[in-house]
């Protein structure tokens, strides 16, 4: 008779992505994937489709840190501080989505999904500015966990 106790690799994967998206880091980083895809259709459905390069670069690097913390990766591989790089690229993220939206919004006259694009720019360029907020208070407080107690007397 066969087991039927043993859960197959798929299953384990997915209830692994079930697992990290309830969490807050994971549902922050969902959320960037999935408006990255939203401004990815809206900049391609556009005119001038060269906007598209920002939101398809951020959505496959979203997707690569959503796969390292979700396999938990970061916490094999230590030669790579995994707290300030993903602070760099979300504030990267943050400040590159802001400018071109901006751009797009007030240059998009006459075109629709180029306005749209923009306006959801806007709103990623929130969450990943909310995403920087978050991963600097973790390493604020990090960084103050490992400080070593030094001596009052030097």
């Amino acid at each position: 008779m066969a087991d039927t106790t043993t859960t197959s690799p798929d299953e384990n994967y997915l209830m692994k992505v079930k697992g990290y998206v309830r969490t807050q880091k994971g549902l922050i980083l969902a959320a960037e994937i999935f408006i990255s895809l939203i401004i990815l259709i809206c900049y391609a459905a556009s005119y001038f489709g060269g906007y598209f390069v920002l939101a398809l670069s951020e959505m496959i690097i979203s997707t690569a840190f959503f796969v390292i913390f979700m396999m938990e990766l970061d916490k094999q591989v230590l030669v790579v501080n995994w707290i300030w790089t993903d602070l760099f690229r979300a504030g990267l993220a943050a400040c590159l989505y802001l400018i071109t939206s901006l751009i797009a919004v007030i240059g998009g006259s006459g075109d629709g999904a180029r306005i749209t694009g923009g306006v959801f720019g806007l709103i990623a360029g929130l969450l990943f500015a909310y995403d920087t907020y978050t991963i600097y208070l973790q390493a604020k407080t990090t960084r103050q966990q490992t400080a070593a107690p030094g001596d009052a007397r030097v």
